[in-house]
C-alpha cells in the first residue's frame, strides 16, 4: 500500500492552503482550511497564452484579500496547477495546445508575489493524485483516473505508486489516435485523438454537426437528451467507442482495477460510467475487465488536489 505523506516544513496542521487549479476555459482557486473546509473561493476565464498567468496572479491577490489579517498570515503554504505539459524541476509551464501557451517561464512569479512557498504541477497529475489517494480510488493500488473536460487527460497508479514519465509526464490518454484515417486533425497536430471525439468540446460539436443544431449548450445538453434523440445516442456512443479503445494497451499493459472517471463530464453520471464499463467488457478478452466509477470530487478534482498537494509538499 502507498506510504503516508509527511506534510512541508512549517506548515501547521491547522494552516489554511491556497490553490489554483488552471483549465482550458476557466481558472478556479480556494482558499482552504485542513478540513478542506472552503474559506473563500472565486473563477475566472483563462486568457489565452501568457495572459493566463497575470489572471491566475489577480485571482490569487483577490482571495487572499477576502480573509481577514490574522487568517491571511496563516495562508504559508500555495499550488498551481497547469493544464499541458509542464516541469516542475525547471517551474516551466512547456506547453499547452487549449490555453496556446509554449516554454512560459513559472519561475518565482507566484512566491514573490504572494510571499509564501508555490508549487507548480500538471493539473491532471495533481488531480488524479487527489481521486486515487483521496477519493474514489482510495485503498485500491492499481487504478487508472481519467478527467473528461476542456481535454482529456489522466494518471495511472500501479503497485500503490504514481506512474510518472521521464520528465514527470505521464497519462496523456486523450492523445492517443483512435481514427487514424477519418478522424479530425488534433490542436497537438496529430489526426483522430480519443480528445477530438470524446471531450466535452467535441461531443457538442459532433451534435451540432450532425444535426445543424448549433444553439446546443455542451456534452451536458447532449447527455440530457439521450433517451429521446438518436442523434445524441450515435454521437455519445461513439465518444464512449472512442474512450474505451484509447484505454484499450492502457488496461492490457498494467491490469488496473479501477477506472476512475473525473472532471465535468463525469456530471453524466451512470449514463456515462455503465457505457464505458459494457464497451471494455466486449472489447476485452485477455486483461480483466476494470471496474468503472465516477470520481468523488467532480469538476474540484483539481483545486481538492492541489490544496492537498500544497500541505503534502509531493505527489506521494
Amino acid at each position: 500500500m502507498s506510504a503516508p505523506i509527511s506534510r512541508p516544513e512549517g506548515l501547521a496542521d491547522t494552516d489554511p492552503v491556497l490553490a489554483v487549479d488552471v483549465g482550458g476555459t476557466t481558472t478556479k482557486a480556494e482558499i482552504t482550511d485542513a478540513a478542506g473546509n472552503v474559506l473563500c473561493s472565486g473563477t475566472v476565464d483563462t486568457p489565452k497564452g501568457e495572459a493566463a498567468f497575470d489572471a491566475m496572479g489577480e485571482l490569487g491577490d483577490r482571495l487572499l484579500a477576502e480573509l481577514p489579517a490574522a487568517q491571511r498570515d496563516r495562508v504559508t503554504r500555495a499550488a498551481v496547477i497547469l493544464p499541458g505539459i509542464v516541469d516542475p524541476t525547471r517551474s516551466l509551464a512547456v506547453f499547452s495546445s487549449n490555453v496556446g501557451w509554449r516554454d512560459i517561464k513559472v519561475g518565482n512569479r507566484f512566491t514573490d508575489r504572494w510571499g509564501m512557498p508555490v508549487l507548480i504541477e500538471h493539473d491532471v497529475a495533481v488531480a488524479g493524485w487527489a481521486e486515487w489517494r483521496y477519493g474514489a480510488g482510495r485503498g485500491c493500488d492499481d487504478v487508472c483516473v481519467l478527467i473528461l473536460g476542456t481535454g482529456i487527460s489522466g494518471t495511472l497508479s500501479v503497485g500503490g505508486r504514481l506512474v510518472r514519465g521521464a520528465a514527470g509526464q505521464a497519462g496523456e490518454y486523450g492523445h492517443i489516435p483512435v481514427r487514424h484515417r477519418d478522424g479530425l486533425k488534433c490542436p497537438c497536430g496529430n489526426v483522430g485523438c480519443v480528445e477530438t471525439v470524446a471531450s466535452g468540446a467535441s461531443i457538442a460539436r459532433a451534435y451540432t454537426a450532425r444535426t445543424g443544431r448549433a444553439e446546443i449548450s455542451g456534452a451536458e445538453a447532449v447527455f440530457a437528451v439521450l433517451d429521446t434523440d438518436s442523434d445524441a445516442r450515435a454521437v455519445v456512443d461513439d465518444a464512449i467507442d472512442a474512450l474505451a479503445e484509447g484505454l484499450f494497451g492502457v488496461i492490457h499493459a498494467a491490469c488496473p482495477e479501477l477506472v476512475v472517471l473525473g472532471g465535468g463530464l463525469a456530471r453524466a453520471g451512470a449514463v456515462l460510467t455503465s457505457a464505458l464499463q459494457n464497451r471494455l467488457a466486449e472489447l476485452l478478452r485477455v486483461a480483466p475487465v476494470p471496474r468503472v466509477v465516477l470520481g468523488e470530487f467532480g469538476a474540484r478534482a483539481g483545486v481538492v488536489g492541489a490544496a492537498r498537494y500544497a500541505r503534502a509538499g509531493a505527489l506521494e
